[in-house]
């Protein structure tokens, strides 16, 4: 039962130097004091391992322990040593001397007499006592070394020495127990044998992690919160099993009849109480904020918190209001909150997370606030401001803030200088005290979580805008038609009074007006839908075509139509057609003199392609003007009287035919458009009404 007691109990020792020594490893960058501190471990491993076979077979030889020992307590020792010499850039040669010559004689004694022991006539009792107080004065300048070590350290950074001194400390100390008792009494005491390892596993977690923090020339060793976590859990665990075997035996052994009974009950309820405590999410984040503060240079492990604020920010499952609120509550381990967006006219509840909506006079008092966070740039501690309000100069909180019981940190979103947005977080789950780390981890994230809202507040305004323009451009375009049936009717009231008596007149005013309502009662219905839609329909071009060439006759100069004989057929609505052929042969005459030309040409091409051409002798474009401006809509030369929708509108009726528009055009040269329309040969009366020819 020994020995098997013994081994795990040395075996522990040398899994975890072996873990430590390859944490070490993989950090080192080549230091002197970092290649010592491996030298030093690796040499514990050692160490442990073989004091394992020596506990469990006797066939390891004395000696090789004794040699094991001797350079993993000398190597520690020249760690120390260093360390002591970085911290006061030089020891006195007394001191260091005195240390060297230790280190060496206990060397000699335990290895160099014993193989002169036959020539120089010693005893092997006075051989073993002497190295047994060459190996106690070995331990005892270690333990030297850490007094020197943490002594020296300022009294406002010992906590950087805290665990170090402490590890090592207790292993020498138990080491020169150990040496003490096998010196006086003769052998070693079993009990103390068995706990030495289980001491050295102890140590191992607090150097680790002093290391961490103490390794001169750029502090390259960074220790992992997951693995200091889950290790000191495990070791806690292991304790608290050890613990309650103890209790279980005393129990068994002082039991009685119900000895073994009440043992079973006790380990029931002890296995069940941890269980409960390692389940406990409210527990582990205590342990982990303990660990922060006790074990870590800073209170935060910034990569993993910024990676999962980060990631919980830019989740898509969710709101991007919502995101804010829980990405920076997760920061704190808060489990509620409120977010409220600045607007032009106060403060707009945006969010409940978790939480009741607030009374509104919330929001509107959160403007007195904003002139001291633009000034401070703080977060505020709700309850810190309660209980010393002059921590905050010139702060005034709403009283319905201050009611609420939950009210705990008010963080300001700053995008750029000025302030967007404002979250409040309720009480933690975990109780803590908010320090200077914990307020700047929170500025920053809050100028993040303001970008993202940024961002969301853009798009909101973006689409808003883009309903806006849809909306213009549909009341443009409707503009610009009820422009072209205004221009119709101007035409019926200017001739009215030459050629009311003219019969053929008073047929093409009814045919007008009657396209007229048509084209209005379409009108009404994009308006009520929204949508710029057109009819569908067969449409015969060169009779659509003569039609739009004598309405347009009547100004200077008269457009000249040749026109194939084959009678062609587009799939088009006959007025919207009629619209695109009348404002191109519209433009060509504006563009031109009085005694100008503008010929129109429409022909049939082999794949069943028709083609109208356009062609004037007038001003002219450019081709910077043709590829940047004649279609883009809204932009007119015509000042005041264009609505610029005309050239754009015509294109993209003919593009969604499956045609296209082309320009070619030299300035002082004049113009072509070729329009470009899939027709068919025409077979049956594509015209329902003629368009108003143009008699008067």
């Amino acid at each position: 039962m020994l020995p098997e007691t013994s081994i795990y109990s040395y075996l522990a020792p040398a899994v975890a130097y072996l873990l430590l020594t390859t944490l070490l490893v993989i950090s080192w960058r080549g230091q002197a004091l970092a290649t010592l501190a491996v030298a030093a471990s690796f040499a514990s491993t050692l160490w442990a391992a073989v004091a394992v076979a020596y506990t469990a077979t006797p066939l390891v030889p004395t000696g090789l322990f004794q040699l094991s020992e001797l350079v993993r307590t000398g190597l520690w020792c020249l760690f120390l040593l260093n360390l002591l010499e970085g911290m006061r850039q030089s020891l006195q040669p007394a001191l260091k001397n005195t240390l060297l010559l230790a280190a060496v004689s206990a060397a000699i004694v335990m290895f160099v007499l014993p193989m002169l022991s036959s020539t120089l006539g010693l005893e092997p009792a006075s051989l073993r006592a002497t190295a047994l107080v060459a190996s106690l004065a070995l331990t005892i300048t270690g333990l030297l070394l850490v007094v020197q070590i943490y002594r020296s350290v300022p009294p406002d950074q010992r906590w950087s020495m805290r665990f170090l001194s402490f590890g090592l400390g207790t292993v020498f100390a138990w080491d020169s127990v150990t040496s003490a008792g096998l010196l006086l009494v003769g052998q070693i005491d079993t009990q103390i044998w068995q706990a030495r390892g289980i001491v050295n596993a102890l140590a191992v977690p607090l150097i680790a992690v002093s290391l961490a923090r103490n390794l001169s020339e750029g502090q390259n060793i960074q220790v992992s919160r997951h693995v200091i976590f889950h290790s000191c859990m495990l070791m806690g665990t292991g304790l608290y099993l050890i613990l309650m075997a103890v209790c279980g035996y005393f129990i068994r052994f002082y039991g009685g009849s119900w000895g073994g009974v009440t043992q079973v009950l006790f380990l029931c309820l002890s296995g069940a109480l941890l269980v409960v405590l390692l389940s406990s999410e409210r527990m582990r984040a205590k342990f982990r904020v303990f660990l922060s503060k006790h074990f870590f240079s800073y209170k935060y492990d910034y990569r993993q918190e910024w990676s999962r604020f980060t990631e919980n920010l830019s989740s898509s499952e969710v709101s991007v209001p919502h995101r804010v609120v829980s990405a920076l509550a997760g920061l704190v381990k808060s489990s509620s909150g409120l977010l409220w967006l600045r607007e032009e006219n106060g403060y707009e509840l945006l969010e409940c997370w978790n939480a009741e909506a607030p009374a509104s006079s919330i929001g509107e008092s959160l403007a007195q606030v904003t002139e001291f966070f633009e000034r401070q740039q703080w977060v505020i501690d709700i309850e810190e401001f309660l209980g010393n309000p002059g921590f905050y100069p010139g702060l005034e909180l709403p009283d319905a803030l201050l009611e609420r019981e939950d009210a705990w940190l008010l963080i300001p979103l700053f995008f750029g200088d000025n302030v967007i947005g404002v979250v409040l977080l309720a009480k933690s789950t975990v109780p803590q005290s908010m320090n200077w780390e914990d307020r700047d981890l929170l500025k920053v994230a809050g100028r993040q979580a303001a970008s993202e809202l940024a961002q969301y507040k853009f798009n909101q305004e973006l689409v808003q805008a883009r309903q806006f323009e849809a909306f213009n451009r549909l009341s443009a375009y409707v503009a610009h038609d009820l422009k072209n049936i205004l221009a119709q009717q101007s035409l019926i009231v200017s001739n009215a009074e030459q050629h009311k008596h003219n019969p053929e007149f008073v047929d093409d005013v009814v045919g007008t007006v009657q396209n007229s309502v048509n084209r209005m009662k379409r009108l009404m219905e994009q308006m009520r839908s929204g949508a710029r839609t057109v009819p569908s329909g067969n449409t015969e071009i060169n009779e659509l075509l003569q039609a739009v060439v004598d309405r347009h006759s009547l100004r200077e100069p008269q457009p000249i139509l040749t026109c194939s004989e084959q009678k062609l057929t587009a799939p088009a609505d006959r007025d919207q057609l009629a619209t695109v052929f009348g404002h191109i042969i519209q433009n060509a005459q504006e563009a031109c003199t009085r005694d100008g030309t503008v010929e129109v040409l429409l022909e049939c091409l082999e794949d069943s392609t028709a083609v109208v051409s356009v062609k004037d002798d007038g001003a002219g474009m450019d081709e910077d003007f043709v590829r940047e401006r004649l279609f883009r809509p809204f932009d007119s030369t015509k000042g005041l009287t264009g609505m610029g929708v005309g050239a754009f509108e015509s294109r993209e009726y003919i593009r969604s035919l499956g045609g296209d528009i082309e320009v070619t055009s030299t300035p002082g040269a004049g113009s072509l458009f070729r329009i470009v329309i899939p027709c068919q040969p025409a077979e049956t009366e594509a015209a329902e009404w003629p368009l108003q020819k143009s008699t008067y």
